[in-house]
């Protein structure tokens, strides 16, 4: 967990990285410890940036796509719900590709 210094010095840097991309209008440079570190502040108060593009998302890799079409079969799966990953691998290398 952060100390309250530390959120402190994480919101002074965000907010000047911020601006520098010319972001956020008229926000205050200075402000108190006592108003930066507050519980609100840092549950999205935080007006959104706009302007900076979505990453694009990555393809799944043969492993992850096998994974998650049979991750709900029972025979991948323990009693507690978890999966048997290494039977699935053995199936995996055993598939045809």
């Amino acid at each position: 967990m952060p100390t309250k210094r530390e959120r402190e010095y994480y919101r002074m840097g965000y907010e000047d990285g911020v601006d520098a991309m010319g972001g956020r209008p008229t926000r205050p440079t200075q402000v108190s410890a006592s108003q930066a570190v507050t519980e609100s502040y840092y549950r999205g108060e935080l007006p959104e940036v706009s302007g900076f593009p979505r990453k694009k998302k990555r393809k799944l890799s043969a492993w992850n796509k096998f994974v998650r079409a049979n991750s709900k079969k029972k025979i991948y799966q323990y009693a507690n719900g978890k999966l048997k990953l290494k039977k699935m691998g053995i199936a995996f290398r055993k598939k045809r590709r």
